[in-house]
């Protein structure tokens, strides 16, 4: 069986340029490069300096994953490192999210990767997905949980809304880079998704992303209006670094206040 020939770096930063929504002219003048050279890079007909391929993606926002396939994809040696979170260089960082964590109580919150793996949690996030998620026996990864018969689907009130909103990130972080084979499973659970979705939420998964998602989750009496925001860490060097997620829920009126007190207290039978 032959290999498939690897990726070219021109064709790569076109598909980048257009995915960004720029005109060649736009770009080349960010970079501070000729509209011509551009276009013989785009084409394959000039090649790329290393510091040419750092300065195009700097300037179309592509995470350092992806800077890395295009290194790599003109010959270049890879300019970003991947650290596991459980090494001992990351010993501080997790530190630091352990402390954000517990900080956030008594509101749930996740650290989460690009395909919402969940990599920590504090203990009301736990309690939190047990309880209106009592039969997932899946991975630990909250797309798969929202997307899922047997995970917190029946729970989410609102779920077109809610799954548009994780389709919709699931999409723009998956779709237009370097993917593995765990990527691509998740990605294709996202785009099933979306495809089941009425026109109307489909529309509304590709707005841009909200500040503020609403969520309602709801088993039995228990009816819980909640509200999630996301925080990235500042201009980090490491992949790792870059793709970590924070989520944290927090209680939308003083009814749902009381009401996940219970349940992330663990007070609900």
């Amino acid at each position: 069986m032959s290999t498939p020939p690897a990726p070219a770096v021109g064709p790569m930063i076109r598909a980048w340029r257009s995915s960004r929504g720029k005109s060649q002219l736009a770009l080349a003048l960010e970079a501070g490069v000729s509209t011509r050279h551009l276009s013989f890079v785009e084409t394959g007909r000039a090649s790329p300096s290393r510091e040419m391929i750092l300065t195009l993606a700097e300037h179309l926002d592509v995470p350092l994953r992806d800077r890395n396939a295009l290194l790599e994809a003109a010959g270049y040696a890879a300019a970003f490192r991947e650290t596991p979170l459980d090494a001992a260089a990351m010993s501080e960082v997790r530190a630091a999210l352990a402390h954000i964590l517990e900080a956030s109580e008594p509101n749930p919150a996740l650290v989460v990767n690009r395909r919402y793996d969940v990599l920590l949690a504090n203990a009301a996030a736990v309690e939190l997905l047990a309880f209106f998620a009592p039969r997932w026996r899946g991975k630990n990864n909250v797309a798969r949980m929202l997307l899922s018969d047997e995970g917190l689907k029946p729970a989410v009130a609102n779920w077109p809304e809610a799954a548009g909103h994780v389709v919709r990130r699931l999409r723009g972080e998956l779709s237009a880079g370097a993917r593995d084979a765990e990527d691509d499973e998740v990605l294709a659970l996202a785009n099933a998704a979306h495809a089941a979705l009425s026109p109307e939420h489909a529309a509304h998964a590709a707005r841009p992303p909200r500040v503020l998602v609403p969520v309602t989750l709801r088993r039995g009496d228990f009816v819980v209006d909640l509200f999630t925001t996301i925080t990235t860490l500042g201009t980090p060097l490491d992949i790792t670094l870059q793709e970590l997620r924070i989520e944290t829920f927090f209680a939308a009126t003083a009814a749902s206040k009381d009401a996940l007190a219970i349940v992330t207290r663990g007070g609900v039978d």
